[in-house]
């Protein structure tokens, strides 16, 4: 039944009964969300009190030197722990040693007299910055159980105001952006519960993200022992009323509270460690109870709970949090079964997108999309349903990341989650381009009737992209807007122009032709033939990216004064103090034409938000301050040549060898035309990219002057806030000069929370998330495995690095990130070897790697943190593996 409220006095203490959803900022989450329970029928949560942040402000103005103090906690690095560490320590003593005030002190005397004044308490931490929907803040602050007396509970109240500035909570806030000043500090003190067993209930499975289980783990005694992972704890599974899995933990000892006050471990009798801490009926109605409490909050809910002292005493529920890591389910507004896979993860970008850049998007892929986390995912599920289509689709995914592939076929082997279409559905797709080798110029000579197509192409695009600079420069208001719409079915002709499609593919059927035949005709030491071969391609507009960053460190290299300069790191205004220094107007203008022809690229390109390289030129820095240092003067000829040397010798070497197989010269003249195609057509597949990501440029470029119109009208504060609004959006903001402040809030806010999660490469609509796995064995014992994507062994430092601008890496090293995109092509020039944990077959690392004759290895799961920075590694890139040499960091 529902607790009745108390009626209490109303200064700085409340009855949790009297407390509601709204009241964060003076209860805190924790405060809030035991109000709440408190309405929900037939949940019991035990009666008690709750201290406002108002006393807490009250406090914290008697503490010396607070503003000090707390704008030095700001100016700090959420990893310096040891600034943290004193300056919190500091603050913690002084507030353990204030005083109450007497008329609090007494305020929360009397709320304990009317609780009742013989019990004992637990006394609680509750921030107005925890138990959020976008962050827990799980474990940061402090509590206190079995608290007894009420100069106990006084004392304790004070530990928990000071524990808002425990190191791990100081540098929790920082780490996620809480300002120190905005975040208080209530307390709740609750009348405790003395449990048979404890535990927390999650009512979306907190592994997989499953929305239909529920999740129960359960001990004996407190909870204390579980939620600080000293005892192996019961698992239960329960689904549509039945449980579906348990795991009985032997649990070794429990948590008690102690007579004298406070709690004491006790070890449990063997007899009795394997018993079930809950009777099947328990965990059937703690899982009801805890559906209950989600439709209650609208989310899944992790829920802390307990058993009274005896099974008759009945379930307490001491604590309601949402879960804030489950991935967030695309809209399916058919109720139906749906299976969606990654778009991140083909296009080498996993964060999240901002709403511009997401609509921006979706205008110009032909796929349907959805949203969902800031991410966008293709829904697949018509595809697996159809037994025809479903080959294609795993056969593809096979290819590109095999780890989808097996997701995929974990789904369809369930049997019972998709229904299989009893009719096929008509393909409306436009059917593929023929093949290029159907033309007769092609066939008679590949190499110069291939070259001229790829130049008609790429003259074609950049045609097209001066038409479109004139035009924008024509366009304003809602116009503009208009206009880009309009522009973007011109960008998707270019994109997806049948000939050019013909080239692309192309290139991917030779190199799919010339690794399987030469593994078949010589044996299978004939690995991935195609990666060599592939080495210096030409019309590569990526690999020259990097390459051309030589040459400005060659022109920057020869004035050391220009050198000292940029090491200081001068910011992004850099350019304009270059001419007053000794070479620097040779130095500004080598950087001015590298920009003028790559700066539309940036980390996250797709995103046309991204801050791009013309923009923010200073992040190109570090890449030519360490090939000023690692590299001698003409490098990228060198580079060049030795790979266009490698290819040339790898492809004699081949035909000699295929020659003098049976039937051996039409074997080698076949051989000789894919080489042909392969070297032709390769490097035009980045091309088209490149075109997009242009043509987004400006496009950008012009919505951030009418965003300047805006903030001058006084309808935006920033010109950036344009980021927050989708495409049509904007077009009404620009149409009516107005624009929902809640709105751009809101969206901020998302964004912020998207960034802590980790995207799935395939989500169903029950929430599971499925990464798929390496069915396979053929790798030594502790080697991490992957996709084997461009040939080689080669050993040597691992470079950890999940930012591109804040790169050190030397001649030698292997790079290991999450994953590449073509702004990281000039890091490539000066390693040995890629290790990523995203990418395929055909992704950008991939492509990159194997033009340059970098051994890599991509798909390998969690290789930022299974490999240190500074280990030493083996990269197998024939064989899709990397192995871990040593234990040690580098100096």
């Amino acid at each position: 039944m529902t607790n009745p409220p108390a009626q209490i006095a109303t200064g700085h203490v409340l009855d949790l009964a009297e407390i509601g959803h709204t009241q964060v900022a003076r209860v805190g989450g924790k405060g809030a969300h035991l109000g709440e329970l408190c309405r929900i029928a037939d949940v019991r949560v035990p009666p008690g009190f709750c201290i406002t942040t108002d006393a807490f402000r009250r406090m914290l103005l008697r503490v010396p030197s607070i503003d000090e103090r707390l704008d030095r906690l700001s100016c700090l690095e959420p990893d310096d722990r040891e600034a943290i560490g004193a300056i919190s320590e500091d603050l913690r003593r002084t507030i353990e040693a204030l005083a109450f005030e007497d008329d609090l002190a007494g305020e929360i005397a009397a709320a304990l007299a009317r609780v009742g004044e013989d019990s004992a308490w637990a006394v609680r931490s509750s921030a107005t910055a925890e138990d959020l929907a976008t962050a827990s803040f799980a474990g940061q602050h402090d509590t206190y159980l079995n608290v007894v007396g009420c100069a106990a509970v006084l004392e304790h109240v004070r530990r928990c105001w000071a524990s808002l500035f425990t190191e791990r909570a100081v540098a929790y806030r920082l780490r996620n952006g809480f300002d120190h000043r905005k975040v208080h500090m209530a307390v709740v003190v609750q009348r405790m519960v003395s449990p048979h067993a404890a535990g927390v209930l999650f009512t979306a499975d907190p592994v997989t993200g499953h929305r239909k289980i529920v999740s129960i783990e359960a001990s004996f005694g407190l909870g204390e022992a579980l939620v600080s992972g000293r005892v192996n704890a019961d698992v239960y599974k329960v689904r549509d009323g039945a449980i579906v899995a348990r795991a009985i933990g032997e649990k070794q000892l429990a948590v008690h509270a102690s007579p004298e006050g406070g709690t004491r471990e006790c070890e449990v009798e063997p007899s009795r460690q394997r018993e079930p801490a809950l009777t099947d009926a328990e965990v059937l109605q703690l899982a009801e109870l805890g559906l209950r409490i989600e439709a209650h909050f609208g989310r899944p809910q992790d829920i802390e709970w307990c058993l009274g002292p005896t099974r008759e005493g009945g379930v307490h529920i001491v604590q309601s949090r949402p879960i804030t890591a489950l991935y967030p389910i695309p809209a399916a507004p058919d109720g139906e079964n749906r299976v969606y896979i990654s778009v991140g993860h083909q296009q080498m970008m996993t964060d999240p997108m901002m709403p511009l850049g997401l609509s921006l998007f979706l205008l110009t892929t032909p796929a349907p999309m959805v949203e969902a986390g800031g991410r966008l995912f293709v829904d697949v599920t018509r595809l697996l349903a159809s037994p025809a289509r479903r080959a294609a689709l795993l056969d593809g995914m096979g290819k590109s990341d095999p780890l989808i592939r097996d997701a995929l076929e974990t789904v369809v082997a369930r049997g019972d989650f998709l229904r299989t279409l009893e009719v096929e559905e008509p393909v409306r797709a436009p059917a593929p381009p023929p093949p290029l080798e159907s033309d007769p110029a092609v066939v008679d000579d590949p190499a110069t009737a291939g070259v001229a197509l790829v130049h008609e192409l790429i003259a074609q695009t950049e045609a097209s992209l001066a038409l479109l600079k004139r035009e924008l420069r024509t366009k304003s208001g809602p116009a503009l807007i208009e206009f880009i719409v309009a522009d973007v079915q011109e960008l998707k002709r270019g994109l997806f122009v049948p000939r050019s499609m013909q080239v692309i593919m192309a290139a991917m059927e030779a190199t799919w032709w010339l690794n399987d035949r030469l593994r078949a005709w010589l044996g299978d030491g004939e690995k991935n033939a195609a990666d060599t071969l592939a080495q210096s391609v030409p019309h590569n507009v990526t690999s020259e990216m990097g390459l051309a960053l030589l040459e400005v460190a060659d022109v920057i290299r020869a004035h050391p004064e220009v050198v000292a300069f940029l090491k200081r790191g001068p910011g992004d205004g850099f350019l304009d103090q270059l001419p007053k220094l000794a070479g620097g107007n040779e130095a500004r203008d080598a950087i001015v034409a590298y920009l003028d022809r790559y700066g539309v690229r940036c980390v996250g390109e797709i995103d046309v938000t991204r801050p791009r390289w013309r923009e923010r030129p200073s992040a190109l820095l570090p890449m030519i301050l360490a090939n000023v240092a690692n590299f001698a003067p003409g490098e990228r000829a060198r580079r060049f040549e030795r790979g266009e040397r490698a290819a040339r010798e790898r492809e004699q070497e081949l035909l000699a060898r295929v020659r003098d197989l049976p039937d051996g010269e039409r074997k080698a003249e076949e051989t000789k035309r894919k080489i042909d195609c392969l070297r032709t057509f390769a490097g035009y597949r980045e091309y088209p990219k490149f075109g997009l990501i242009s043509r987004y440029f400006e496009y950008k470029q012009a919505l951030l002057g009418e965003a300047d119109r805006l903030v001058r009208a006084g309808v935006l504060r920033a010109k950036e806030d344009i980021f927050l609004l989708r495409l049509q959006e904007l077009h009404e903001v620009v149409r009516t000069q107005q624009v929902d402040e809640q709105l751009l809030r809101q969206r901020a806010a998302a964004f912020a929370s998207y960034r802590a999660l980790t995207p799935p490469r395939v989500l169903t609509s029950d929430g599971e998330v499925l990464d798929g796995a390496y069915l396979r064995d053929d790798f030594p014992p502790g080697a991490l495995v992957g996709l084997a994507v461009s040939a080689g062994v080669v050993e040597g430092r691992a470079r950890v690095v999940l930012n591109a601008e804040e790169a050190d890496l030397a001649p030698g090293d292997i790079l290991v990130t999450a994953y590449t995109d073509p702004s990281w092509t000039p890091l490539f020039v000066a390693i040995r070897g890629l290790v990523t944990e995203v990418g395929g077959s055909m992704t950008h690392g991939a492509v990159i790697a194997r033009e340059l004759g970098l051994p890599a290895v991509v798909g390998v799961e969690h290789a930022t943190r299974r490999i240190r920075d500074g280990q030493r590694i083996r990269v197998h890139g024939s064989d899709g593996y990397v192995e871990i040499l040593d234990a040690c960091r580098s100096a």
